[in-house]
C-alpha cells in the first residue's frame, strides 16, 4: 500500500516522495516533510506499537507540524476488526499536531484500508490518496 501511495504522489510531481519505514522516521524528517502519510498494521484497533512510539516522540516537536498536510492507511486482519478506529487513531494524533487532514468524500472516507493484502481495489484507492495528498499539499504552497 505504500508503495501504492508513494506511486499516486509521485505521479503529481512538483516534490519529493521519500517513503520510509516507521523505524527510520525521526523527528527531523517530520519536520522536513510538506506532508505526511502514515500506514500502520492493525493492532487491537489502534495503531501498532511502532508508529505510536513515533508519534509520543514528535511531543518534542509538538505545534511545528501545524498545516502539513496529513493522511492514514492500514491493513487489518478482517472485516470488522479495527481498521476504522486506527485509521483514526493516526488521524488524531495529527488533528492534535494541527496537521490537515485529506480525507474522502466517497468511501474509505479516514483513509485506505485493507484487508489482508492489498487488492487491486485498496491499490487504486493507495494511488488516489497519494495524488488526492499532493495535489492539496501543492495547493497549499502556492
Amino acid at each position: 500500500m505504500a508503495f501504492a501511495v508513494a506511486e499516486g504522489a509521485r505521479e503529481v510531481g512538483g516534490f519529493d516522495v521519500i517513503l520510509k519505514k516507521i523505524d527510520e522516521t525521526t523527528n527531523d524528517d517530520l519536520l522536513k516533510a510538506d506532508a505526511i502519510i502514515v500506514g500502520s498494521p492493525t493492532y487491537f484497533g489502534q495503531m501498532s506499537g511502532k508508529v505510536k512510539t513515533l508519534f509520543d516522540k514528535s511531543n518534542e516537536i509538538h505545534g511545528k507540524l501545524e498545516g502539513k498536510v496529513g493522511a492514514a492507511f492500514t491493513s487489518a486482519g478482517g472485516h470488522a476488526s479495527g481498521a476504522e478506529t486506527t485509521l483514526i487513531s493516526i488521524l488524531e494524533a495529527m488533528l492534535i499536531h494541527g496537521m490537515i487532514i485529506q480525507g474522502r468524500a466517497e468511501s474509505a472516507y479516514y483513509g485506505v484500508a485493507s484487508v489482508g493484502a492489498p487488492k487491486e481495489k485498496e491499490e487504486k484507492e493507495s494511488r488516489e490518496l497519494g495524488e488526492r495528498v499532493a495535489r492539496l499539499t501543492l495547493k497549499l504552497k502556492s
